[in-house]
């Protein structure tokens, strides 16, 4: 088959992309340092600190734990091996994939490059976006993560779990039938000889066949996700802590009050905050009692699926039209789950 390397520029301008996203903690830091008091010994600011921390200490150690990981996989597991494992073809295909996580946890930051490589190798296109959107929640780092966060309520883990694995399951079916009879060219897949390095902007490439070679690469793949959304947590954490801080819970009982509104407002906030999939159940927990369980089910399930990083992330792999569907159909289903989930739990009209 004749090589297809269609996408070979975005491939080359993603370093540039990356340094661009970068100029978000800096805004942050600058931001913080106007906003906030020097010196100021108010109940309010120390409110402020103890909160942002104890988010930041819960959910670093689950980051480090994914990027490890990702790392191991990247560096330890063939893909021709874990395609093999896959059905050839039909929705037993979708469902396998869907479930891939649970043996190869990997959080959103890492499976892009993982299901780059594979559909390079073969995978079928449903089966890979199935993957792509339940492999970062549909694993036990994050359910282990999402049951610390929520004091090991066992009910949110399985919702979490559940609702990512069917809604994933949902969209990759439907964008297989959409896109069934259109050519891997069209859809934007490079072809296996532009997906040699690891696809998260690093420069070490996977070409150590020695098992020494194989940790180190590993480790230092590890090191460049974690360092690559680490700020994210930071900032995301920061917000958090600020909301509920210094905005009135009254405030947040009006946007509750609101048909709908919240789980718009969680899934906007997850769009934009960029977290981690293994460090995101932790701000979630923090709105315990200001937002309703639908509301931070909407951000734990949208963050992984769709946030500003990975819309970056998804032009290395999709043609801008398969990226318009797809971002579509994930903010729709995610939001009518969670009204659904709402309604049951009577928070939604």
């Amino acid at each position: 088959m004749k090589p297809i390397t269609i996408h070979a520029h975005r491939l080359r301008s993603k370093p540039t992309h990356a340094r661009n996203i970068d100029i978000l903690p800096v805004l942050f830091l600058v931001t913080a340092l106007f906003c906030l008091p020097a010196g100021s010994d108010s109940p309010a600011l120390n409110s402020l600190a103890i909160v942002f921390v104890s988010i930041v200490l819960e959910a670093i150690p689950f980051m480090l734990v994914g990027a490890l990981v990702g790392g191991l996989i990247e560096a330890f597991v063939s893909h021709e091996r874990l395609a093999a494992m896959l059905p050839k073809n039909g929705w037993r295909t979708v469902c396998v994939a869907a479930a891939a996580g649970i043996l190869f946890p990997v959080c959103e930051c890492a499976v892009v490059p993982v299901v780059r490589r594979l559909m390079g190798k073969g995978l079928p296109f449903s089966a890979a976006i199935a993957y792509l959107l339940a492999g970062p929640i549909v694993n036990p780092v994050v359910a282990v993560s999402t049951a610390l966060a929520y004091a090991f309520d066992w009910r949110v883990v399985a919702l979490r779990l559940a609702l990512g694995y069917v809604i994933a399951v949902i969209i990759g079916l439907v964008m297989g039938r959409i896109f069934a009879s259109t050519p891997p060219g069209i859809l934007g897949i490079m072809d296996t000889t532009m997906v040699q390095g690891c696809g998260c902007g690093c420069s070490h490439a996977m070409a150590a066949d020695d098992w020494l070679g194989k940790v180190g690469s590993a480790f230092c793949h590890a090191i460049d996700d974690f360092l690559a959304v680490g700020h994210y947590l930071v900032i995301g954490a920061f917000i958090a802590a600020l909301s509920q801080t210094y905005i009135e819970r009254s405030t947040f009982l009006t946007v509750t009050g609101a048909p709908f509104l919240a789980e718009g407002l969680m899934m906007l906030l997850a769009i934009l905050l960029n977290l981690c999939s293994e460090a995101d159940a932790f701000i979630a927990a923090s709105m315990q009692g200001i937002m309703p369980l639908s509301a931070q089910m909407a951000f734990m399930l949208t963050g992984p699926m769709f946030d500003l990083k990975l819309l970056l992330m998804y032009g290395g792999i999709f043609r801008r039209r398969v990226i318009t569907i797809l971002v579509t159909f994930i903010l729709l289903v995610v939001f009518v789950a969670s009204i659904g989930l709402g309604w049951i739990e009577g928070t939604c009209p």
